[in-house]
C-alpha cells in the first residue's frame, strides 16, 4: 500500500523527498504547540488516512487520530458556505507567532514542503492557501519568494540543477 495522496507521485524524487522530510514534524515542541496543527493540515494534504486510505479535503474532518487530526473543531453554528480558510487564519497566526520557537532546520524543511503543495496541490483552494502559507514564511524569513519554474530547476532530480543552486560548503 502507497501512504501519499496520488497527486505527489507526478513529482519529481526530490520534491516528494522534501515534502516526506517535514511529515514528522518538529522534535522537542509539546504536543498541542501551534505548529503540530499546521502538520496535521500538512500531512493531511499529502498522507492518505491510516485508518479508511481516505483523502482529506479539508483541516477540520474529526477523522484521523492525533497524526492527521483536525486542525480546529468544525461547529455546526459555522455556516457550511464558509470556508475553511477563514478558520485555518488563527491557526497559522499562531503558528507564525511561535517561529522562534522551533528549529530553523524543521522550519526550512516545513517552508519548503508548503511551496510544493502551493504549486502543485490539485484542488484550487489547497494550493493557493498553501501557496499563501509559503510566501508568508518565505516573507517572513525575508526572503524571494521562488516562481514555480525555479522550484522546479531546483528540485528536478538533476544533479547538477540542484549544485547549481546550493552552497558549494554543504556539497560534500
Amino acid at each position: 500500500m502507497i501512504v501519499t495522496q496520488e497527486w505527489t507521485h507526478a513529482l519529481s524524487c526530490m520534491q516528494q523527498t522534501v515534502l516526506l522530510t517535514a511529515i514528522r514534524g518538529p522534535d522537542g515542541v509539546a504536543k498541542y504547540h501551534p505548529s503540530k496543527y499546521m502538520i496535521r493540515w500538512f500531512r493531511r494534504c499529502v498522507l492518505l488516512g491510516a485508518l479508511d486510505h481516505n483523502v482529506f479535503e479539508n483541516p477540520y474532518d474529526p477523522r484521523g487520530g492525533s497524526f492527521t487530526g483536525p486542525s480546529y473543531s468544525w461547529s455546526p453554528a459555522i455556516p457550511h458556505e464558509e470556508s475553511w480558510t477563514v478558520h485555518m487564519q488563527p491557526v497559522f497566526d499562531r503558528y507564525l507567532q511561535s517561529l522562534d520557537e522551533l528549529p530553523h532546520h524543521f522550519q526550512l524543511h516545513f517552508m519548503h514542503a508548503a511551496e510544493i503543495i502551493g504549486y502543485k496541490h490539485p484542488d484550487p483552494l489547497i494550493r493557493d492557501w498553501w501557496n499563501y502559507v509559503y510566501r508568508e514564511l518565505a516573507n517572513d524569513m525575508h526572503l524571494n519568494v521562488e516562481t514555480e519554474e525555479e522550484l522546479d530547476f531546483r528540485l528536478g532530480d538533476s544533479e547538477a540543477q540542484w549544485r547549481a543552486k546550493s552552497s558549494k560548503a554543504t556539497q560534500a
